[in-house]
């Protein structure tokens, strides 16, 4: 592809460069091939300036970014005002194929059990769908499990070109915070974009809650297509804003949840009951009501569900069959998971690592639990530390028994980490190795009680200094119950 064609119209160009021919993209210096065109972008820790001669050397056929290297460029600059949105606009005319209808959730919480409850009411309405986010990729054809919410731009556009490809028409990805702000998801043709919620979260990247806030408002203010939709759940303060944004660029509003609007476009939950470890809900929609017996266990997978009836609703499926399909959704891998049961208990695992995920996670386990409400949870290092002390509290308050163990340490003391959350959690057990942790949770576990094991999901490593060691809290939680049925 020549150069000019990766960029806008109003990018200025040398003539000689605008007719150089690109192979591929590249934001990693070690990763360039001859013939890339290599992004020079400014990070949190470094600045992508000072790799242009390695670029260059490795093969670079062309450099992009906000200035020029002082004594100039061995290869064609292109100068852009963003660098980090021009890569995404590159990468997207790199890699063109895009299914025709694509749905982006963005929130706090919820926003990979909504992009794979839309992919599976697209899939049981006969579409092939995909989702994207934390748990990688997920389509019919092919499954690949990754660590980031949203993937770097390259990474995103050329799976979305290669699913295209595959066939897939239906793609549901998730839009984190990072993602919207650094500019990763532009070039994608967002068809309707959802809302979850907002409570606190990555604060050791956003400066305030008004940052955050923003930072997830793009979705709606800039990527959703003129004459898409907006699915947004209407329960939560800052819901307001969400709507007041999605109205402003005229986009089809459905608001969902509680506070739904039943009598329009939008989806009201008008009742709902725990049915065993499922829930009957009561919808409203366009005035109508229909019962819905959903298969997952806590309050906040009704608003999930709903988020994700929205999509499907807004992207043109039958109201009707949307609501069928929701008594078929199958969890998402690590989001309130039963995962074993032991004496009668049932073991629960779950992503929460923020407060109010914890707090929700917890408290839809209450009703099951007949003796003991038990917790096995820990906090990320190198991440936000205020939270700590709040999930040690939320622990307390919502738990019986709670056990303070390792998550993802990183480049901090593990015990360090441990002590922030134990300074407000009176009575909590402090087990550092988490393999341990879980061990001796589900050896103390008596009929009546309920497990929770918080923190780390799907995940399948544990992040040690700046090792990726082997773990999963799913395979630790079955080597426990297999040495008890040992004993």
């Amino acid at each position: 592809m020549k150069l000019s064609d990766l960029f806008g119209a109003d990018t200025n160009f040398d003539p000689p460069a605008q007719a150089v021919e690109v192979s591929g993209l590249a934001v990693d210096s070690r990763a360039v091939k001859p013939g890339d065109l290599f992004f020079a972008l400014a990070g949190a820790k470094t600045d992508g300036a000072r790799f242009i001669e390695a670029a260059v050397a490795a093969g670079a056929i062309a450099i992009a970014g906000d200035r020029p290297p002082i004594g100039g460029c061995r290869v064609p600059f292109v100068t852009v005002a963003n660098p980090r949105r021009a890569l995404a606009l590159a990468a997207a005319r790199m890699f063109p194929q895009q299914p025709a209808t694509i749905a982006a959730v963005t929130g706090t919480s919820g926003k990979t059990s909504v992009a794979a409850f839309t992919r599976q009411i697209w899939q049981r309405l006969g579409f092939s769908a995909a989702s994207i986010g934390t748990i990688g990729l997920v389509s019919e054809k092919r499954t690949v499990y990754g660590s980031l919410t949203t993937p770097d731009p390259i990474a995103l556009h050329r799976e979305i070109d290669e699913i295209t490809r595959d066939g897939v028409t239906h793609l549901a990805f998730e839009a984190s915070s990072h993602g919207l702000d650094q500019f990763r998801l532009d070039g994608v043709r967002v068809n309707a974009g959802a809302f979850t919620n907002l409570s606190r979260d990555h604060m050791d990247y956003h400066p305030d809650i008004a940052h955050y806030l923003n930072a997830k408002l793009r979705l709606f203010c800039d990527l959703v297509v003129d004459g898409g939709a907006a699915v947004i759940s209407a329960d939560h303060e800052c819901s307001p804003d969400v709507i007041a944004a999605a109205r402003q660029r005229k986009l089809v509003t459905m608001t969902v949840g509680h506070d739904g609007d039943g009598e329009g476009e939008g989806i009201r939950v008008a009742a709902s009951a725990i049915d065993g470890f499922a829930q009957r809900i009561e919808l409203e929609h366009r005035g109508r009501r229909c019962q819905v017996r959903l298969p997952l266990v806590g309050e906040f997978q009704i608003e999930n569900a709903v988020v994700a009836a929205g999509l499907a609703i807004a992207t043109g499926s039958p109201p009707e069959d949307v609501f069928a399909a929701l008594e078929a959704l199958e969890g998402a891998k690590g989001r309130l998971e039963r995962v074993g049961e032991f004496n009668g208990a049932p073991i629960f695992v779950d992503y929460a690592h923020k407060p109010d995920a914890l707090t929700k996670a917890l408290q839809a386990l209450r009703p099951y639990t007949q003796r003991k409400l038990v917790v096995v949870f820990g906090a990320g290092g190198d991440r936000d530390t205020g939270k700590r002390p709040l999930m040690g509290a939320i622990a307390a308050d919502n738990a019986d028994e709670v056990i303070v163990t390792d998550d993802n340490p990183r480049s901090e003391n593990p015990a360090a980490i441990r002590a922030a959350i134990l300074a407000s959690a009176p009575g909590a057990r402090e087990i550092g190795d988490r393999t341990e942790a879980i061990r001796q949770a589900i050896a103390g576990l008596a009929k009546g009680d309920v497990l929770l094991i918080a923190g780390k999901g799907h995940e399948t490593g544990q992040i040690i200094g700046d090792r990726v060691l082997p773990f999963s809290d799913h395979e630790a939680v079955a080597s426990a119950l297999a040495a008890e049925s040992r004993h």
